[in-house]
């Protein structure tokens, strides 16, 4: 028996007389109790925003960053306690690890995301900058900052590692606590890896928090500044939005919900294709993973009319193979659902569909499991319907049972098939089998408005797809309609759901200072030392030199030509040129003047700048003819260190002509050592 406790305020909180039992899914034997009413939602809400809140704003988001990964790596090294815990949710090792490992994965690439692709700073810049005046001396620009305020996260029971972590990796990377709320049927398996978090010491006081059992009034104490973020049920979803406090104080409410996913059939995958070989074995990997019990999972399969009998014979001849008992068994394939209450609803549901379909397989008369009591555990066998006449159904695409069950529907052409995708309402994902790219194409354009992730499979992905189930911290997890109207993950995406976009207007210096990256127009800092003999420590934003002149001769852009092979006309045909409305006659190359500017401003002896890894936003606003001199402005836009050795340096690059009339411009990258002392 395991008394699950909460964690609170920075005290571990056990059980009291209010607590609800937890069952193992596979004996049906008491496990576990978990509930408190002692809990004081406002004491934990005050220790969120009052202590964790400050100590991660303090953090730039590359500090948060390192603090993931090293999560990720603890997590990592203690996972196998959370695999046999597993267990009692009815889980294989196959289901615990898309769980346990899928959810320190996503905490290792957000890790990754927020080094590579937000600042070493406290402020995000959201877009370019906008000029507001004439002259240039008003700009504006959207920043974003992180709420300081408090995330909710209210979890489903299918996922209790995964579904806790791949909402903590994009919070935390904000530089927003949570407070953690796991379904309670499988809060064992979260409690013991929030246990591992708090244990590791990573993050600070006051990030993190865990409610095992009822949230109380939290809801109704909650403000503009704080986020809840829900997986589950559209009804329990509904619900929750409807909480007159979130609706008064416009708190954002982030929702991913149940949804009817539907995997098509493309109408060139015929029998004997790669793609038809492939829908049959992810439809019924699908169906089985997890016990079905997956907000991703294919509840509707759209197949060719054509093909609805080789299509159901097929998928038939597999789940027919599939082992259901005792989950720690090796020969087990599928294991429990997480409960009998959970049994009892998949079963309820499947009722109302037997109205609209027929049965294939899956029939509950003679169902026997291995390893395990049939009676006592939470059982299904998997459950194959086919609807005749799909588009005169209503329950089909409407009731979802959350469990083994899917439905065929057959289509005759690519615009029926989309249609019927459509009737779920919205869905979090539809998978299209097809090698053929129009009917992708078509499906994109005609279906795509209803779902959060169109995943295509065919023979040229098959062996490195990650499968239609698979929501990869990447890309958007969520769905229009039904499924939410929410986007989790999608990488830095995810993170601005804990974020306020701000528009800051003012002065060059003013936005410099702000978003701490130096903007044109902002005030230049002078140093008599070259600023590439200065090291990462040394420079500044805003530091500036100016090179020497470079004329430019008809013989340099002659050379340049020949010696590249670039003897496009507007370089070499003083008349095709002329004839040009962008050139006044032959004029350098663009390259060419790049490779001169960093003649001009590079410094050859060995130094700080250890190498030149990249270049962009490059534009070219002036041609520059022979005769004209050229020189250089660079300036330090913005560092951020990248391990303890060195750092990027970003330079702007501005490149003007003898009446100093800009030509070019571009972001310049380099990694610059540290200095010795």
């Amino acid at each position: 028996m395991m008394d699950l406790q909460s964690f609170a305020a920075g005290k571990w909180v056990g059980p009291d007389g209010s607590a609800r039992s937890v069952y193992d899914a596979v004996t049906g034997d008491e496990i576990a109790r978990a509930g408190s009413s002692s809990l004081d939602m406002e004491q934990m809400l005050s220790f969120a925003r009052d202590v964790g809140g400050p100590a991660l704003r303090a953090m730039t988001f590359h500090d948060r960053a390192r603090k993931l990964k090293a999560l990720a790596q603890y997590l990592s090294a203690h996972k196998e306690q959370l695999y046999e815990l597993s267990y009692h949710t009815g889980a294989t090792k196959a289901d615990a690890m898309v769980d346990i490992d899928g959810g320190i994965g996503t905490v290792f690439v957000y890790a990754s995301k927020g080094r590579r692709e937000l600042p070493d700073a406290t402020v995000y810049l959201d877009g370019d900058v906008e000029q507001l005046s004439r002259s240039g001396s008003f700009l504006g620009q959207h920043i974003s900052t992180p709420l300081q305020g408090v995330a909710v996260h209210i979890n489903a029971f299918n996922f209790p590692v995964w579904g806790m972590l791949e909402k903590l990796a994009p919070t935390l990377l904000a530089g927003v606590p949570a407070i953690v709320k796991p379904a309670t049927a499988t809060s064992y398996v979260t409690e013991a890896c929030f246990r591992l978090m708090i244990e590791s010491n990573i993050f600070p006081a006051g990030s993190l928090q865990l409610i095992t059992g009822g949230t109380g009034d939290l809801l109704e104490r909650l403000g503009c500044q704080d986020v809840v973020s829900f997986t589950g049920s559209a009804d329990t979803a509904l619900m929750l939005r409807q909480t007159p406090n979130l609706l008064r104080n416009s708190v954002r409410f982030v929702a991913e919900q149940d949804s009817l996913n539907a995997a098509i059939l493309g109408p060139d995958a015929l029998v004997g294709s790669a793609e038809f070989d492939l829908f049959v074995k992810e439809a019924t990997r699908e169906m089985t993973v997890k016990a079905g019990q997956k907000c991703t999972a294919i509840r509707r399969m759209i197949v060719p009319q054509a093909l609805l009998g080789d299509v159901e014979a097929a998928i038939k001849a597999r789940l027919d193979k599939v082992v259901v008992g005792d989950p720690r068994l090796d020969t087990v394939r599928m294991g429990a659902l997480v409960s009998q209450a959970q049994r009892r609803d998949v079963l309820s549901k499947v009722e109302m569909l037997r109205k609209e379909t027929v049965q294939i397989c899956g029939a509950l008369d003679g169902f026997s499991v291995e390893g395990a009591d049939v009676d006592k555990g939470a059982f299904l066998p998997p459950m194959l319907l086919r609807c005749a006449d799909p588009f005169a159904a209503d329950v089909v695409h409407r009731v979802e049972a959350f469990g083994p069950v899917s439905t065929i529907l057959g289509y005759s052409d690519v615009s029926q098939a989309a249609q019927l995708a459509k009737l779920g309402g919205g869905s979090l994902v539809a998978s299209v089998f097809t090698h053929d790219g129009e009917v992708a194409r078509k499906l994109a354009m005609e279906a795509g408005a209803f779902h959060g992730r169109l995943y295509f499979n065919n023979r040229d992905s098959m062996k490195e797809s990650t499968g239609h189930g698979s929501p990869l911290p990447h890309m958007v997890h969520g769905g229009p309609g039904r499924a939410g109207g929410g986007e989790e993950l999608g990488g830095v995406r995810g993170v601005m759901h804990y974020m306020q976009r701000t528009a800051v207007q003012g002065s060059p210096d003013i936005l410099s200072a702000v978003g701490e990256t130096w903007i044109s127009g902002a005030k230049e800092i002078k140093e008599d030392a070259h600023p590439f003999t200065r090291s990462f420590d040394e420079l500044r934003p805003g530091e500036t030199t100016y090179t020497d002149r470079r004329v430019i001769s008809l013989e340099d852009i002659e050379h340049f030509a020949t010696f590249t092979g670039d003897t496009f006309y507007a370089h070499m045909d003083e008349e095709a040129a002329k004839a040009n409305p962008f050139f006044p006659g032959r004029v350098a190359h663009g390259y060419l003047l790049l490779s001169f500017a960093a003649g001009l401003f590079v410094e050859p002896n060995p130094g700080p700048v250890l190498a030149n890894t990249g270049l962009n936003s490059l534009s070219f606003q002036k041609p520059v003819e022979a005769g004209d001199s050229l020189r250089a402005r660079l300036t330090v836009k913005r560092k951020t260190k990248r391990t303890d050795e060195y750092g990027e340096v970003r330079w702007n690059v501005t490149l003007y002509n003898q009446d100093d009339e800009q030509v070019a411009e571009y972001e310049l990258l380099t990694m610059n050592a540290y200095s010795s002392s």
